[in-house]
């Protein structure tokens, strides 16, 4: 049986949502964030040493990071099942597809945290001389680095769905999935509104989907499904 280790508002509801839209039987072992820290518990490190969520478990096989769970679980079950999410191998759509799926962790994440640690950097308890500097530096780094990179991100994935229907073409696939995070949190507080209707569209098509709503109550907490 395949059990995922879910944390509350976190990338491991994408994977939730894959099972769903495969229809395969998993289990869900869930775990909460540190309500200060905001970090993973300690318990998931008995799990995987990085202690980081998503992370499945299939028997005695262990992935982690959400790319190499949507490979595994596809190259796996997706025989099993009617429902295929990758296009053809070989194929224009496919190669665009593993663009996608590793551009989401690999270049779009990356600004997003960056301008989640800064915005918090500039809300954090600290002796009153040192905030000013600490803001200054902080709203620097986000108005020369952070910011300009959010932007160009959603620009290009803007564009891509004036290309097509999905982000690997005109069928939707896990690279769909993968995506979803990363636009779920720009919406949230990465820029994300109305200046970029497409990408808006997106959010709304993915958020009706059925297998997405299974997900949502199966896994409880998702701030971010909105």
């Amino acid at each position: 049986m395949i059990v995922v280790h879910h944390l509350n508002n976190s990338r491991s509801q994408r994977i939730l949502w894959l099972l769903e839209e495969l229809g395969l039987p998993y289990e869900i072992k869930k775990y909460q964030r540190d309500p200060d820290t905001m970090l993973a518990p300690a318990a998931l490190r008995a799990i995987h040493p990085l202690g980081k969520s998503p992370v499945i478990t299939d028997g005695d096989i262990t992935v982690a990071e959400s790319g190499a769970i949507i490979e595994y679980l596809l190259e796996t079950y997706q025989d099993s099942s009617t429902v295929r999410l990758q296009p053809p191998a070989g194929s224009a759509e496919r190669r665009r597809y593993t663009y996608m799926l590793h551009f989401a962790e690999g270049s779009a994440m990356s600004p997003l945290l960056m301008k989640l640690v800064f915005d918090r950097i500039e809300t954090s308890p600290m002796p009153f001389f040192v905030k000013p500097v600490a803001k200054a530096i902080s709203q620097k780094v986000k108005t020369s680095f952070v910011l300009p990179n959010l932007k160009a991100h959603l620009d290009f994935l803007e564009a891509e769905l004036h290309k097509s229907t999905w982000f690997a073409g005109e069928a939707f696939s896990a690279a769909d999935i993968q995506i979803s995070f990363v636009l779920e949190a720009s919406a949230s507080r990465g820029g994300l509104d109305g200046r970029y209707p497409k990408l808006s569209d997106f959010l709304q098509r993915i958020h009706a989907r059925p297998a997405y709503r299974r997900a949502l109550e199966r896994g409880g907490e998702y701030a971010y499904a909105k």
